[in-house]
């Protein structure tokens, strides 16, 4: 389908997601001791969390206009997002206070380049497919679902409503995440309604039972292929070796630029924001995979998911070399 223009909607990107601060423990080489012994760390601190809004707040940095629908509980945390996520220019207007169940929160013990994640679900699940409001659709120009596996009340009708959204006119995007169950089931109902898939190795290794990410990222675009009257793009993340974009004709991979790297949390979510932000501008894949390697890289030189997320001139400013298709 024809993208819609940023002239012709209200909206550039509808983020429907989960809402959770972060907080993150880091310390190189953490290995928490059981047992009453307390370990000295670096440093903890509280950030902006979830995957949704880290791409969300990415996309906003950009310059891009954006909308959330999520829930939060009636506390200090839930305050606390959305107060985070207004002050970097996120709409949340439409965002659901629930009174009877906490914010969800995520402790992340981060040695830097690799971390561990615990997750107190509370409201992360909470939202339900009647609780998106319809009139959105119309005015946005792109749909964005992140965390499939955690939002587990609106999963059951999610197909439906990204149908509607596309029947809107909007594209579709989806980031699977970590399925905490580990059934890794649904993503292929999702597809033949998709524009563009997110996920990473070890997610498509899981979705697909294939090692290679490459040939899970093919397969992914061509077992959809049939399926849908659209091509899907599946953009495969690969850390500090870049990413990779398949598309129908092949694919197209991305090195990631040098960086010193301070805590990858988040990396993968502001890759979709630089990614989107090609997309609704118009742009041809490859160079929207490039953009999307900048803004990761560039999001991993401080500790959280949104503190060093790049505005645009600095992004382009680090566009990776781009590999011919293959």
């Amino acid at each position: 389908m024809e993208r819609p223009t940023r002239q012709s909607r209200l909206v550039d990107i509808l983020v429907i997601g989960e809402i959770n601060p972060d907080i993150i423990v880091t310390h190189p080489g953490l290995t928490p001791v059981f047992g009453q012994v307390e370990t000295i760390v670096n440093e903890v601190r509280l950030c902006v969390g979830s995957s949704s809004v880290i791409t969300c707040c990415g996309a906003a940095r950009l310059g891009l206009r954006t909308a959330f629908v999520g829930v939060v509980g009636d506390d200090l945390f839930g305050k606390y997002m959305l107060t985070e996520m207004s002050e970097r220019g996120v709409d949340t207007a439409e965002c659901i206070v629930d009174t009877d169940q906490p914010t969800g929160i995520s402790v992340i013990l981060s040695r830097g380049n690799d971390r561990a994640i615990l997750t107190s679900l509370g409201t992360i699940s909470a939202l339900r497919a009647d609780q998106v409001p319809r009139t959105l659709f119309q005015q946005a120009c792109h749909v964005h679902v992140g965390s499939y596996y955690l939002q587990s009340a609106i999963r059951p009708d999610l197909l439906g409503l990204l149908s509607e959204a596309r029947a809107s006119g909007a594209t579709i995007s989806v980031d699977c995440n970590w399925d905490p169950a580990e059934t890794w089931t649904g993503i292929d109902d999702l597809l033949p309604v998709t524009d563009i898939f997110f996920l990473n190795e070890e997610e498509a290794h899981r979705i697909t039972g294939l090692k290679a990410g490459e040939k899970a990222a093919q397969t992914l675009v061509e077992s959809t292929a049939a399926r849908a009257g659209h091509p899907l793009l599946v953009a495969l993340k690969q850390g500090g070796r870049g990413a990779l974009l398949a598309m129908k004709n092949g694919i197209v991979r991305a090195a990631a630029p040098s960086v010193k790297v301070i805590d990858t949390t988040g990396a993968g979510d502001s890759f979709n924001a630089g990614f989107l932000y090609g997309w609704i501008s118009g742009w041809e894949p490859p160079q929207c995979l490039r953009l999307a390697v900048a803004c990761g890289s560039l999001s991993t030189r401080k500790v959280g998911g949104v503190e060093s997320q790049p505005e645009l001139p600095e992004a382009m400013d680090f566009l990776p070399r781009q590999d011919d298709v293959s």
